[in-house]
């Protein structure tokens, strides 16, 4: 049979109580909790940090929440390297990943009053890793 992908959002609110049935124990998301504060023109770090049983193949993703809004997706970066950003999160929004101390902060250069919001980290797990297969049956002479 084909190899079935199959995958799971962590993520981790400050103001929100989330269910997915398929997360695993071995699977975290921690944000700091109490606000972080900056000045105009300045910089700000969010600190994120995860745990997963998976070696690679998993994505880590920022969300901003501005007030009376829905969450949206500013980025995300691939465990293996690459990174995406959504329109208009470019240049001031970047994102670094330690997959050995498993951290991923979010630094917001240039901080304007517009970025005042709750932001939230999430990590999707992408794979079940699945043998090659092996074959069965009667010997063949």
């Amino acid at each position: 049979s084909n190899p079935r992908p199959s995958g799971h959002l962590v993520v981790s609110c400050k103001y929100c109580v989330l269910f997915f049935p398929e997360i695993r124990a071995q699977d975290t998301v921690t944000q700091s909790t109490g606000d972080v504060t900056g000045y105009e023109g300045g910089s700000v770090t969010l600190s994120c940090n995860y745990t997963t049983s998976i070696t690679g193949g998993h994505y880590l993703f920022w969300y901003i929440q501005r007030p009376h809004d829905s969450p949206k997706y500013m980025l995300k970066k691939f465990s293996f390297g690459g990174e995406e950003h959504a329109p208009g999160f470019q240049g001031r929004f970047n994102v670094s990943l330690n997959t050995s101390m498993k951290m991923v902060p979010l630094t917001i250069e240039d901080v304007q009053l517009c970025d005042s919001a709750v932001y939230y980290c999430a990590l999707k797990v992408l794979f079940k890793f699945w043998g090659g297969g092996t074959s069965g049956g009667p010997a063949r002479n």
